[in-house]
């Protein structure tokens, strides 16, 4: 945020008459309510004295810089005020104050004040700068001088609160929207910042979406980049250039979707999937990529019944007593009993949950009923994760054909076809499919693998957690992590929780060596690295092997000490 953003004008006093503070303050309150910003001047005015009771804001040198937070603020607003002959501001050098900054920020300002402060203190200590303040003959000249002031200190910048004028956007996701999302963002931003291109970025992470992008914002931007591993929502776009790509494109050749944003030759996205005439910049997916993205729709999505129900579960094991009933583990006590069931209840949610928005990727928001209900139905008949999955890429692609079909009946229909059509026609083909041609051969194919896995002899039960964790730490997010994991996921559907506790623990092994090294040797690492060190405890504990990283980009021989 520029200074001279929020400084006006008519928001300044060159001659400021005034005896002692408290008239100060009271004379630039005055002068704040008739910006037109403040609702209540008296509460805006009790914001300032709670904050100058907290410690002076005369910050010496001859400076003040007052400020208050206040629901009373209607918009973030800076006046300012010189008073040549100095008065006795408390400030801490002791020494008169002559020349006044007061800020009024709205109470859901976030930070805004702190930049502001921050910027003021930062160039008001050039003495020069403030006496050339102290001495302007008039308004104009005071905002002119804070202009090329600012200008010298941080060069040209875009207002990134007052106006929507970037000219590239962009969005990024990745499945489960922890590490990738926010890599993303920080590399196309970065890159924009280093080449003077003022950009927004989207986030579509865990946590839900943002740093959303406005409507206003869209109509303006030359160029929107998608960098996502699942689907958002891309209708807003429609009639845009657009870019699709893949996050870890947005993290690794960022530089280079910037270049190719503001080149002027992307083409035009229309949200029928159709391009216009003229070179497709759109790069291609594979088939491989539109089925792994589909998929990780679904498992990001079932990933919160997987945790919150698996910890239960887990934690009823932890405080049952086996003595009681060793058959009946995990329910003896009534303590265990009440986690065990909601666990449990959570659990089941997990193949529904998978097929439906594995289906919703595909097939947009008619096929989620349909997945839903094929992979209730593989759960049931059971046919397990592997049925789960084909059913909702069974139903996905089942709704996209009913869409064609159904797309030759009159227009006067259209209404009925999400509410009814669809979800009857979907549901009734879903559950004949599921039910006659999947869970016979899947089911059989599940009961050969389980008996397998429990036949395993200890060895063999080593040798395949040793390869799942290394899969887990190998890539660190990756391909074969995801790989690993769904398989780890599909055996806990089936019982089988020795190798999901073997791909818990490989996928710790990088964020938590990246965690210790920076504690422990600190000298080979910068102040950067090491606060990011410390996010890799938490990381490491949830598994999350994203969390290593920057690291690896920074240093290629980071992957292989991961997985030691």
């Amino acid at each position: 945020m520029k200074i001279i953003d929020l400084l006006k004008s008519d928001c300044i006093n060159l001659n400021l008459k005034t005896v002692n503070k408290n008239q100060c303050i009271d004379n630039l309150v005055d002068l704040m309510y008739k910006t037109g910003n403040i609702k209540d001047k008296e509460i805006y005015k009790k914001s300032i004295l709670e904050r100058e009771a907290l410690s002076t804001t005369g910050i010496g040198d001859g400076i003040a810089i007052p400020h208050g937070k206040s629901s009373s603020v209607k918009q973030a607003t800076l006046i300012a005020a010189v008073c040549r002959d100095g008065i006795d501001y408390d400030s801490l050098d002791g020494q008169p104050s002559k020349l006044f900054f007061m800020i009024a920020v709205p109470e859901n300002g976030d930070n805004l004040h702190l930049e502001v402060l921050a910027r003021l203190s930062t160039i008001l200590m050039d003495n020069d700068f403030k006496e050339s303040l102290i001495n302007s003959r008039s308004n104009d000249e005071f905002l002119r001088l804070i202009d090329k002031k600012e200008k010298e200190k941080y060069g040209q910048e875009k207002n990134e609160y007052s106006n929507s004028n970037y000219r590239i956007l962009a969005v990024t996701a990745c499945p489960t929207g922890i590490a990738h999302t926010y890599m993303a963002a920080e590399a196309l931003e970065e890159k924009a910042k280093e080449k003077g291109i003022s950009i927004k970025v989207e986030t579509n992470g865990s946590g839900g979406a943002k740093n959303v992008l406005k409507a206003q914002e869209i109509r303006n931007a030359e160029c929107i980049i998608i960098a996502a591993d699942k689907n958002v929502d891309m209708a807003r776009f429609d009639g845009k250039k657009v870019i699709k790509t893949s996050v870890s494109n947005g993290i690794h050749k960022a530089s280079n979707l910037i270049d190719e944003a503001i080149n002027g030759k992307i083409s035009v996205y229309h949200h029928d999937g159709q391009v216009s005439s003229g070179e497709d910049s759109m790069q291609n997916e594979s088939i491989g990529h539109q089925i792994y993205k589909h998929l990780m729709n679904g498992v990001s999505h079932m990933l919160p019944f997987v945790i919150g129900g698996g910890i239960l579960i887990a934690l009823a094991f932890l405080f049952d007593d086996y003595s009681i009933d060793p058959s009946n583990f995990g329910m003896n006590t009534p303590f265990a009993a009440f986690l065990k069931t909601v666990g449990g209840q959570a659990f089941g949610f997990m193949l529904p949950i998978l097929a439906g928005y594995i289906a919703m990727s595909i097939g947009d928001r008619p096929a989620l009923a349909v997945g839903f209900v094929g992979g209730a139905l593989a759960n049931a008949g059971g046919s397990g994760f592997l049925g789960a999955l084909l059913a909702g890429f069974v139903a996905g692609y089942l709704i996209v054909l009913l869409k064609k079909i159904l797309n030759k009946l009159p227009q006067s229909l259209e209404g009925i076809k999400p509410v009814l059509l669809y979800p009857f026609f979907g549901i009734l083909i879903i559950g004949a499919i599921i039910t006659f041609l999947i869970n016979p051969p899947v089911g059989a194919l599940n009961t050969m693998l389980s008996n397998g896995l429990n036949s395993m002899g200890n060895t063999s039960k080593i040798l395949l957690g040793v390869v799942l964790g290394g899969m887990m730490s190998v890539d660190m997010g990756g391909p074969v992590n995801k790989a690993a994991y769904v398989f780890g996921t599909a055996s806990l559907a089936s019982g089988n929780f020795e190798i999901m506790a073997a791909v818990m623990a490989g996928g710790m092994v990088p964020p938590l060596a990246i965690a210790l090294c920076t504690t422990f040797f600190k000298n080979r690492f910068t102040e950067k690295e090491r606060q990011s060190g410390l996010t890799n405890y938490i990381m490491g504990l949830s598994f999350i092997s994203e969390g290593a990283i920057p690291f690896a980009a920074s240093d290629p021989c980071v992957p292989s000490m991961g997985t030691y």
